[in-house]
């Protein structure tokens, strides 16, 4: 086994209870397939979506089988063409259809001013 490859076995946690910190989390998620930033994880501890976490102090913490499993409930089906994965994108990502005179511009209401 190459060096990078035991470093990389050696981030991925036997036992699914281990608690990892924030950057030890994103690095045994990405070694097994799911890139992620420790950045990203704190950015969803605050606006939520991520997976969960306990806190020792200041310190949050999260379970490695949770946060595997979050990971894991974020894939897709399998497909075999982008075109396939359209109507099961969030609503957010779904493109906008606007008609005309759908402009928030307060000049084509007149009652706005």
């Amino acid at each position: 086994m190459r060096a990078q490859e035991r470093n990389t076995h050696d981030m991925i946690p036997d036992d699914p209870d281990r608690r990892l910190t924030r950057n030890e989390t994103a690095a045994a998620l990405t070694a097994v397939g799911f890139p992620i930033k420790a950045a990203t994880l704190a950015t969803k501890a605050t606006r939520g979506g991520g997976p969960p976490f306990s806190r020792f102090g200041l310190r949050p913490l999260y379970r490695w089988g949770d946060a595997l499993a979050w990971a894991q409930s974020r894939l897709s089906q399998p497909v075999s063409s982008t075109s396939e994965l359209a109507d099961d994108r969030p609503r957010s990502l779904k493109p906008r259809v606007t008609g005309k005179g759908a402009s928030a511009n307060s000049r084509s209401n007149p009652d706005a001013r």
